[in-house]
């Protein structure tokens, strides 16, 4: 089964991907993805699920009504049996959210490693992924015109888990 859609996200516009970010995430608290990767030059701890309403108390095990960040709900992703694989440029302005993450995720369920010429952009499930020209950042994901596809696609899920594996899966920097 392939199902796709291409997002043009733009401030001019309000096109934004926060509601299919949030969908995948939430997906993944429920049912953890073995490994999942996210791959990005430059990843700001943004905002990833809005539960100001409480409409997913039932998927945070000690639920508030706030804002998630992506490093904490990553981080819930591995309390709820996932692993976590993150490829990132060795620049200080990632230095905040890989902080957060490792720090709130599961002892030995995050795997950092840090690729100077890293430029893709991917986050990538089991069956799953959004993929395209946005940085997991503030003005990727809410001031810069960008192209996403977020697509539900097995076979491609796989080839791209692999091949992250082969590029990036015995670099690693940091593991926790």
């Amino acid at each position: 089964m392939t199902d796709e859609r291409v997002v043009r996200t733009s401030a001019r516009t309000g096109v934004r991907i926060d509601g299919i970010l949030a969908t995948a995430l939430l997906a993944e608290l429920m049912t953890p993805s073995p490994q999942l990767w996210l791959v990005s030059p430059w990843i700001g701890d943004v905002d990833a699920i809005d539960n100001r309403s409480a409409a997913y108390d039932a998927v945070f095990p000690d639920p508030s009504s706030r804002i998630y960040t992506l490093a904490e709900v990553l981080a819930g992703i591995t309390r709820a049996g996932g692993r976590v694989s993150v490829a990132i440029r060795p620049d200080q302005f990632n230095n905040v959210f890989l902080t957060r993450l490792v720090r709130h995720a599961v002892s030995g369920s995050v795997n950092v490693i840090k690729v100077e010429d890293v430029h893709e952009k991917t986050l990538c499930g089991d069956d799953w992924l959004i993929t395209g020209s946005m940085n997991f950042t503030y003005r990727g994901m809410a001031v810069n015109d960008e192209a996403i596809s977020y697509r539900v696609d097995p076979a491609m899920a796989a080839a791209a888990r692999l091949d992250f594996e082969r590029r990036f899966g015995t670099r690693s920097e940091a593991t926790r």
